[in-house]
């Protein structure tokens, strides 16, 4: 990870970063984030405007740590400037999906249809009845919020029904054989 930790994020125009000890908070457009870094690890603003992770010595946990950082501050200044998406389609006869105000709300062959309630920070868009997308400024926010979706009606590999990201491709199983 010491590779990816010795690059320079770069900072856009527009986006304001203040660093208080071990505590990062990035503001931009989008809204604002902030992030404790570990202990070893330091955090300096460069004259020319990018932000520099350090770290005091190549032990293994830290340069773990120092990849980890500099990956989770560039992951902020990417959220509050473009944000992050993620889709989703279901697939299912009678399957869907529609939207109730900020939440969501599923029919996925179940007795009784499943309401999501969309977390601070996370707003839903439906596309279509069995498309929609997550959508936010915090990276693993968004990921969890949609792979606890997921795990609603995971996509069942004999006949792929289920709630899938786009473009995930599910490894489908034969059925057995009959005589």
């Amino acid at each position: 990870m010491s590779r990816i930790g010795k690059l320079p994020i770069a900072v856009p125009a527009g986006v304001d970063v203040t660093i208080d000890g071990s505590t990062v908070a990035v503001k931009g457009p989008k809204g604002e984030l902030t992030h404790t870094i570990a202990s070893p690890i330091e955090i300096v603003k460069n004259e020319d405007g990018t932000l520099q992770v350090t770290r005091p010595n190549d032990e293994r946990q830290n340069k773990a740590l120092h990849g980890l950082s500099r990956t989770l501050v560039a992951n902020m200044i990417t959220g509050v400037t473009q944000g992050y998406v993620k889709k989703l389609e279901i697939s299912g006869v009678g399957y869907r999906v529609t939207a109730k105000g900020s939440n969501l709300e599923f029919a996925l062959g179940y007795s009784h249809s499943i309401t999501v309630e969309a977390p601070e920070g996370i707003t839903f868009k439906v596309e279509a009845p069995t498309r929609f997308s997550v959508e936010g400024i915090d990276k693993q926010k968004v990921g969890e919020v949609a792979a606890n979706i997921r795990k609603l009606r995971k996509p069942d590999p004999y006949k792929a029904k289920g709630v899938k990201y786009e473009g995930e491709v599910i490894r489908r199983k034969v059925g057995k054989a009959g005589k």
